[in-house]
């Protein structure tokens, strides 16, 4: 017995010790064949890795970098970041409009109706936006195209606008311009051979788009020399460029006011773009988010649709596709993503398709939808709350209006800089002259020579501004996009830290 418990012992260890072998040769085995990830090298989209976003990108991000080293006390000559990179207003101290505010408060907290420290019209306006909502207010979903009577609003807004008709048929609530413009991009893209113009200097989110969609962006040039206006000349040498390579050109994109150039385009040139669009069969996308920032008295925004509408029989069925957008103009409510997207002469196989897209979203969200209707139905002369929103409203775009101004003026009094009058929108867009040998500097880190400068500008100054290579420009000039957002009272200071930054680069690299 005792033989065979010995036995017994000996082969239990031995198969023990066997096993083990068996385990660590079959973890081996593994380790030396260690598993792949999916989502590495080939395995990530390549249109993913084309896309690119200039205003999130090096600088920026570099930016947040230093941020965190100032709060860690690390020390610097300055002691704050000026982000001018991204048009952000309340993130520089640019105050919300009261009005948008308290309508937001009330349809998120209903019980707030009876409360004695909102103003009527503010009240009506909540109530009015609930009852549309129905029961859950605005923690619901609500039709894909938004809520009702807020896409009325939106069509009462563009009528009284443009003095022509529109339809809540034809409107769509979105999260922010950008989410309307991708539902276009989306529609316009039939095929990867398919192109859509886009302007240069542009909003990278064209490109980025076109890149994630498999499609080409079919750029154009911008004539500086004419205040960034579009030439008929330079849109006929694009498309016939594009054409010959086999590119199927479907759309063109005009951004008006400019970004990130600041242009507001006149009539007559609106109009040469709908014939263009109209002899090529090409949808107009009309980016006009800063349609109520303007500083200039001798120009007026003017909507393409506008302007459509009021030209011959023979172009009333081109398409256009229009947004606007919560986040941009004085209202500056960026956080809440709200937007709107008009079609125009879209057929009705297009409308379905252009609502499939909406409800595969479900709606936009509801404090956006709010936004824009506060925007569209802001309070009017007589209205307990047109007192406070007109000296706010004005405030705001009188203080835009001399902050442009500086910032024009500080740019062309500068050794190697210029820059056009910024008529409208958030950004100036300034040339500026790189010497040979930042650029030789910049070449060899792998870098554009304005990606050099504006990384200098923010390591020695705090200022974070977006290189123009970013939005694309002429090949051998360079360009920055920045703000006009830092607060007005801060601005001379701004301006004395751009020109002593600029002067001690060229004096660097000079020689």
């Amino acid at each position: 017995m005792r033989g065979f418990a010995l036995f017994a012992s000996l082969s239990k260890r031995r198969l023990i010790t066997v096993s083990l072998k068996r385990y660590c040769s079959v973890s081996s085995k593994y380790a030396a064949n260690s598993y792949e990830k999916v989502l590495k090298g080939i395995g990530i989209s390549n249109s993913v890795r084309e896309a690119q976003y200039a205003v999130r990108g090096e600088v920026p991000t570099r930016a947040l970098q230093i941020e965190e080293e100032l709060k860690q006390g690390n020390k610097r000559p300055f002691d704050h970041i000026i982000f001018c990179n991204v048009g952000n207003p309340q993130q520089l101290a640019n105050p919300p409009i009261s009005y948008v505010r308290q309508v937001l408060a009330l349809c998120d907290y209903p019980e707030l109706l009876s409360s004695s420290q909102f103003p009527s019209d503010a009240k009506e306006h909540a109530k009015r936006i609930l009852a549309s909502a129905g029961k859950g207010g605005s923690g619901a979903y609500s039709n894909s195209g938004g809520v009702s009577c807020i896409r009325q609003d939106v069509v009462d807004f563009i009528q009284r606008r443009d003095n022509h008709e529109s339809s809540v048929n034809h409107v769509f609530l979105t999260n922010g311009a950008s989410d309307g413009i991708s539902l276009i991009m989306k529609l316009l893209i039939a095929s990867s051979n398919t192109g859509v113009m886009v302007p240069v200097p542009e909003y990278p989110l064209y490109s980025a788009l076109l890149s994630l969609l498999g499609a080409t962006p079919v750029r154009y040039y911008l004539n500086e020399d004419n205040n960034w206006s579009i030439e008929l000349s330079e849109l006929e040498r694009s498309y016939e460029t594009f054409e010959k390579a086999g590119i199927a050109i479907s759309g063109i994109v005009l951004i008006s006011p400019g970004n990130p150039t600041g242009q507001i385009l006149e009539r007559s040139n609106l109009e040469q773009i709908i014939d263009f669009a109209y002899r090529k069969r090409l949808v107009i996308l009309a980016d006009e988010v800063y349609q109520e920032n303007v500083y200039t008295k001798q120009k007026k925004f003017v909507s393409v649709k506008k302007v459509l509408r009021e030209m011959p029989s023979k172009y009333q069925d081109v398409e256009l596709a229009s947004f606007h957008s919560a986040s941009k103009g004085f209202y500056g409510e960026c956080g809440r993503r709200g937007g709107y997207l008009e079609v125009t002469n879209f057929s009705d196989e297009a409308l379905e398709q252009l609502y499939k897209l909406a409800s595969i979203n479900l709606c936009a969200n509801l404090n956006g939808q709010i936004a824009m209707s506060c925007i569209t139905r802001h309070p009017r002369q007589g209205m307990p709350s047109y007192p406070r929103f007109e000296e706010e409203r004005s405030n705001l775009l009188s203080s835009y209006a001399r902050r442009a101004e500086m910032i024009q003026t500080a740019m062309n009094t500068l050794e190697g800089c210029s820059c056009n009058q910024v008529e409208g929108a958030m950004y100036a867009f300034p040339k500026i002259s790189i010497p040979q040998k930042a650029q030789q500097v910049a070449k060899e880190q792998g870098k554009h020579p304005d990606v050099l400068y504006a990384l200098s500008l923010l390591e020695h100054t705090g200022i974070c501004v977006v290189p123009g290579s970013g939005f694309g420009q002429k090949p051998g000039t360079f360009h920055f996009r920045t703000t006009i957002l830092p607060p007005e009272e801060d601005f001379p200071k701004v301006m004395t830290a751009f020109q002593k930054h600029h002067e001690w680069f060229l004096n660097k690299y000079q020689g």
